[in-house]
């Protein structure tokens, strides 16, 4: 698979902010589709791991170009941004949330968490690179400690608070129990945090273990926006 289209629009990404993704709508509809021809079924499980986050984030990517030439001030603003048809792959006809919930969840992995964008402030930020199959385990594991040590998670060892991203209260079930991935069942914070801690620096790591800090979840911030690493 030809990964180059995405990655010269995360290029750009990098150099000029979103408003490079006002110019790439074309661009990331012809790597949508030129990605259709491909099943993924008949790739390694991370290969089409690494094809769905691909797709995922091409498919965010575009709504929030959309946005942005449309002067919203978020992707939510975009009719059906993530509940119209974004492609097709073998023949089925998918939005970007039958993706994340149909597709990419049920891998069972849990830092797709970290590597999936939305177009939002809050959103993790981006990889330079496409995900690839033959090294996926290596991406996803850094884009879960960028995610949480740039944003994601910070530790007030002052106020002994921990702060998450809302990403965590909505998916912490997925790293609880990522066998039942996808699931809808909330997850307490005192196991979410045990859950994440592999990822987290080991100093704060062994902090949270010894003094059990308050957790609280930030607010989700959907204004417009795209970053890359």
């Amino acid at each position: 698979m030809d990964h180059a289209p995405l990655a010269r629009v995360l290029d750009r990404l990098a150099l000029k902010g979103v408003t490079a993704l006002g110019e790439a709508s074309d661009e990331l509809a012809d790597y949508r589709d030129t990605l259709a021809s491909t099943d993924p079924d008949e790739l390694t499980p991370a290969g089409s791991l690494a094809f769905w986050i691909n797709l995922y984030n091409a498919g965010a990517l575009h709504r929030a170009g959309q946005a942005y030439s449309r002067d919203y001030e978020s992707v939510l603003r975009v009719p059906g941004a993530f509940s119209a048809p974004w492609a097709t792959v073998c023949g089925e006809s998918m939005s970007l949330d039958d993706i994340e919930h149909g597709k990419i969840r049920r891998f069972g992995d849990p830092r797709i968490h970290g590597a999936l964008v939305c177009g939002s402030v809050s959103c993790p930020t981006l990889r330079s690179e496409p995900f690839d199959g033959t090294k996926l385990d290596e991406q996803l594991d850094s884009q879960m400690r960028f995610f949480l040590s740039n944003g994601g998670g910070r530790l007030d060892r002052t106020e002994d608070t921990l702060h998450l991203t809302r990403v965590l209260k909505w998916y912490g079930g997925d790293f609880v129990r990522p066998h039942r991935m996808p699931t809808l069942r909330p997850a307490r914070a005192s196991d979410i945090v045990a859950a994440i801690s592999r990822w987290l620096d080991p100093d704060d790591a062994r902090y949270l273990v010894g003094n059990r800090p308050k957790v609280v979840f930030a607010p989700y911030d959907w204004g417009l926006g795209c970053s890359v690493a």
